[in-house]
């Protein structure tokens, strides 16, 4: 079991794209500095998609422009075709990630090809790099798909090994539409490990089904290295129906460091922030811990 794990801060990409109401660059420049602050070593901060599908994440190259440098935290760009990657890769950012869907359906819906296509996509985008930036891919829809069902533990594993073969530096597993249980992430987790050792593992998991902070746990003790939240847990797919949000953030914090696992977050920051993106989506967000406060509460009287 590990005693220490990354978090990756999602809420400014995953967090807010499924919305419908539209936050300002100012205010999702100020979401960013928030996770910044709290001490999330790595942020996906954008996508790079046509914001005529997703308006939400328009003004991309305009928030990479300004983000704070100085700051040891890492910037991540997400990206689902050849444009949305060279935009990444030309935004000085840290980290490109991009998405190959599981399916081909979902794929399809997602990113207008099937997934055979977005493997031999990625594996060409990975060998023409030439920036000093870290390439990573994410799997998408890995333990079930909205549209055909059941994914096969043989069919997500050709696909990691296709998409391997680009030798990414962290290979991520999404629950996309959270269908996952905690034996499914043991499972899968060990399937990978067993064919790649040494990469660098993570899970991106959403909590749909009520099964997130499980599946977060079971993903630790599999080995994953990093864990995707959102503060509030706020998300969702646009493309994926009934697809909720992230875990959240201040809920995974609260839960690995009260059992002694170090995040390097700061948790009452952390709720700061999903009050903030509460406040501004102007709706309540799933988000627990934010809600009941930290334990001990340290202001609390004796009953």
């Amino acid at each position: 079991m590990r005693n220490n794990v990354e978090i990756i801060e999602v809420s400014p990409r995953d967090g807010i794209q499924n919305e419908k109401k539209l936050l300002s660059l100012e205010t999702k420049l100020e979401l960013i500095e928030r996770a910044v602050d709290s001490g999330a070593s790595r942020i996906e901060v954008t996508s790079f998609v046509n914001p005529r599908r997703v308006p939400q994440m328009a003004e991309a190259d305009e928030i990479c422009a300004a983000l704070p440098r100085d700051t040891n935290c890492k910037y991540i760009g997400l990206a689902l075709n050849r444009r949305g990657f060279e935009r990444a890769c030309n935004a000085d950012l840290d980290e490109v990630n991009f998405v190959v869907v599981a399916s081909d359906t979902f794929s399809q819906r997602n990113q207008g090809t099937d997934t055979e296509t977005g493997t031999q996509l990625f594996n060409d985008l990975a060998a023409g790099v030439t920036r000093p930036i870290g390439v990573g891919v994410t799997i998408a829809a890995a333990f079930g798909c909205p549209f055909e069902g059941e994914m096969p533990l043989e069919r997500l594993l050709k696909v990691v090994e296709g998409c391997m073969q680009a030798k990414p530096f962290e290979l991520a597993l999404a629950d996309t539409i959270g269908v996952a249980t905690p034996r499914d992430i043991h499972e899968r987790i060990a399937a990978v490990r067993e064919l790649y050792p040494d990469v660098p593992l993570r899970l991106h998991l959403h909590n749909t089904r009520n099964t997130g902070l499980a599946n977060a746990w079971a993903g630790i003790e599999a080995g994953v290295s990093a864990l995707d939240s959102s503060f509030g847990g706020v998300g969702g797919c646009p493309f994926a129906p009934a697809a909720t949000g992230n875990i959240a953030t201040e809920d995974l914090v609260y839960m690995l460091e009260r059992a002694g696992i170090s995040t390097g977050v700061n948790l009452e920051k952390a709720i700061d922030a999903a009050q903030f993106i509460e406040t501004s989506l102007e709706k309540t967000v799933p988000g627990m811990v934010m809600k009941a406060g930290v334990f001990p509460q340290t202001n609390a009287s004796a009953a």
